[in-house]
């Protein structure tokens, strides 16, 4: 069986576009690890295929997606507060 590298360079060669190099590829990995833990794990390849057809540089796609999961992170952490000191009651 083939290692995951030997396949996806196979796999450019057989759709006409040349492999990718180590630093894309890893790139490619963070943003699906990015997109996967920021929502639900079917995003991972998703937004992998949405970053090539947009032509998108991968480094500026990460970058985006690390945003993008910030901004869920933070709307996650709110629950309706203004986040303002309160005293035992309430007030």
């Amino acid at each position: 069986m083939p290692t995951g590298r030997e396949w996806i360079a196979t796999f450019a060669a057989e759709l006409g576009v040349e492999p990718l190099d180590d630093a894309t590829v890893d790139t490619l990995l963070d943003l699906a690890g990015v997109a996967a833990h920021a929502s639900e794990r079917f995003a991972a390849p998703l937004t992998c295929y949405l970053t090539a057809r947009a032509g998108a540089d991968p480094a500026a796609a990460l970058a985006l997606a690390r945003r993008l999961a910030e901004a869920g992170d933070d709307s996650d952490d709110s629950d309706g507060s203004d986040g303002g000191d309160e005293g035992a009651d309430g007030s």
